[in-house]
């Protein structure tokens, strides 16, 4: 039996659909398990022993499915449902079974406030797509198998050997908390903080270290993914908003304090995943969520939902839950 498993983007995402692959190759041993993604996620199956083949995306979706044609796959497993994957279904005539993204429910929940979308996690909701095959859901972590091998104090000065992972980065700013509200937390935590992210937030991390002095170690902007994803599975405890990083560190089930501002995890379906401690954090607003993936701006312009968050909440996690 042949397999090919589909999902684009984005890294969260793609993230939530490693146990669809583990399940797959553990449970039909003699399947044949491959995935298809953009090139910019390949990181993310690199190094995933669970994995048979990776294909990427092409610049032409033609050559995409003449491709996916030569391998003669069984089944296809459209955990993207988009029209690219209704296009290389429709063209390849293999057998599918597709992810339900509940669109309508999706979509009135957010215009009228509608509690349509159970909250069901992704993982669960994508492991639907291959409930046909007999394959259940192995309830382990998500995987994430990082690439190199590090240490520690080569990319970390002595005073943060032991630290709290703070993951500043989003997609969107009303993902992302407000400088002094994270200033706030950091020196409630009187812990040694490490500020994770890329470049987009170097700014704020700029800002952020300044003003928490020694007590921060900035590696925004200077750090690799892979060596960000290495500092994660080495903290004591993480913080971290709706973005790929904090989902990616799901994998070492290490507590963590989600925070969330614009978006809400119950309709995306993406709150920490079998994770022992875990912390979601978020402020019941009649006006959120505003969106599905986050805004550049508060739309009412007071932005409650970040600012509003109870600090103290996030503080007592933090400190409780540090080895």
């Amino acid at each position: 039996m042949k397999i090919l498993v589909i999902r684009f983007s984005s890294m969260g995402d793609i993230i939530y659909t490693t146990p669809v692959v583990r399940c797959l190759k553990q449970q039909l041993p003699d399947a044949e398990i491959h995935f298809l993604t953009k090139p910019a996620f390949k990181y993310i199956y690199d190094n995933n022993p669970h994995l048979d083949k990776l294909l990427l995306l092409q610049p032409k979706l033609a050559d995409t499915i003449k491709e996916i044609q030569a391998e003669h796959y069984d089944y296809l497993i459209d955990l993207h449902s988009n029209l690219r994957t209704r296009i290389i279904k429709l063209r390849t005539g293999i057998k599918s079974s597709t992810y339900n993204k509940e669109r309508i429910g999706k979509w009135l929940t957010l215009k009228f406030r509608f509690k349509l979308i159970k909250p069901t996690h992704l993982v669960d909701r994508y492991l639907q797509t291959v409930k046909f095959l007999g394959v259940k859901n192995d309830n382990l972590p998500i995987d994430y198998y990082i690439k190199n091998q590090y240490q520690l104090t080569d990319l970390l000065p002595a005073s943060h050997q032991k630290f709290v992972a703070f993951i500043i980065g989003a997609t969107h700013f009303t993902k992302r908390m407000p400088n002094e509200k994270v200033i706030s937390i950091c020196r409630k935590i009187n812990k040694p903080i490490v500020l994770l992210g890329g470049n987009d937030v170097k700014a704020n991390a700029d800002e952020i270290a300044a003003a928490l002095g020694q007590q921060a170690f900035n590696t925004c902007g200077v750090t690799t993914l892979d060596q960000s994803v290495f500092l994660v599975s080495q903290a004591q405890s993480i913080i971290g908003f709706d973005t790929g990083l904090t989902h990616i560190a799901e994998a070492f089930d290490k507590p963590i304090a989600s925070i969330w501002g614009s978006t809400v995890p119950e309709l995306l379906g993406v709150q920490p995943y079998k994770v022992k401690q875990s912390l979601t954090a978020g402020v019941n607003l009649p006006c959120r969520p505003c969106s599905k993936f986050g805004r550049e701006s508060c739309p009412q312009g007071h932005f409650k939902c970040m600012n509003d968050i109870d600090e103290q909440k996030v503080v007592n996690f933090t400190i409780n839950s540090s080895v």
